[in-house]
């Protein structure tokens, strides 16, 4: 089974990458929701988060409160560096789990789509990286028009990111320069699948 690591920052076009690689007939594993899954009522997970910040960190259903935890962290790199030791070692464990299991299916092609799968260090787990970029202007204007956002607050978050950017460029098997329209990025995955000879649904 080939396994792509697929990452890149907010607003890049990553989850039209991902769907597209779905259509070409990969089997998809989302970080962010196995992340979401890690620390849901009950789990070791949700058990740590509250052990390290308290249970100021739960809704009325006594679930994670997202939102607050990422106010929390954002910005904050103890808060985030304690968050990430106790999520991350299970999020690959359930990124491990689900990839043993495409394998037993007979899957050909696995993608794990993660935004922080090279500072994760998940990339071990991968035989090829592929990173999306877009220019930050172009991204800002994007993400500030789909989340009713002024433009300048995504800058910031944008600028936030840079630096795991370039960690992941330079890792990075692929760059997919997503500056374009959809129809040539669909045409760029469908090229770059196509060059590695991997089978077509």
């Amino acid at each position: 089974m080939y396994v792509i690591g697929l990452t890149g920052g907010i607003g890049v076009g990553k989850s039209e990458v991902s769907a597209t690689l779905e259509r070409l007939g990969a089997s998809i594993i989302d970080a962010d929701r196995e992340g979401h899954a890690a620390y849901a009522k009950g789990t070791i997970g949700w058990r740590r988060i509250t052990a390290l910040f308290g249970d100021d960190m739960l809704t009325e259903e006594l679930e994670i409160d997202r939102r607050k935890l990422g106010q929390l962290v954002f910005g904050n790199a103890q808060a985030m560096g304690w968050l990430n030791s106790a999520i991350h070692p299970i999020i690959r464990d359930r990124i491990e789990a689900q990839l043993g299991q495409f394998r037993a299916l007979g899957c050909e092609v696995a993608v794990v789509d993660a935004a922080v799968l090279i500072q994760a260090g998940w990339d071990d787990l991968t035989d090829e990286v592929w990173v999306v970029k877009a220019p930050s202007e172009i991204v800002a204007e994007r993400v500030a028009q789909a989340r009713g956002l002024k433009t300048w607050e995504v800058l910031g978050r944008i600028n936030a990111q840079q630096e795991l950017v370039q960690e992941a460029e330079a890792k990075a098997g692929v760059v997919i320069d997503n500056t374009g329209s959809m129809e040539e990025l669909h045409d760029t995955i469908a090229q770059l699948w196509k060059d590695r000879n991997l089978p077509v649904r």
